[in-house]
């Protein structure tokens, strides 16, 4: 099976307002394990996020990328459906992410 990369927006401006989906895709995805990102501007999470989807699709799975609705160059988290794991950003104005309880 070959890996693939799937991009995709879960967050965007609309005329009430930011509208986010984290938490529905969090939830959506059944994952067992989920780890929330927190940390100022410029500390390297989206660095590390791209750096873990790579080591995902170097083993060969097929990852999904979440970016940024205000800088499309920045991600927000990556899920990988088949190992059952997340990793996003729940800095604001993702907060809704960190009010998930994940089981």
């Amino acid at each position: 099976m070959q890996q693939q990369e799937l991009d995709f927006f879960l967050g965007a401006l609309s005329p009430t307002g930011f509208s986010s989906y984290y938490t529905q895709v969090v939830k959506d995805a059944e994952t067992q394990t989920s780890a929330l990102l927190k940390a100022g501007p410029g500390c390297g999470k989206s660095t590390l996020l791209r750096r873990i989807a790579a080591h995902l699709e170097e083993q060969g799975e097929t990852v999904e990328l979440i970016h940024c609705s205000s800088d499309p160059d920045s991600l927000d988290g990556v899920i990988c459906g088949a190992r059952k794991f997340s990793v996003v950003d729940a800095t604001p104005p993702h907060g809704a992410v960190h009010k998930h309880t994940f089981s």
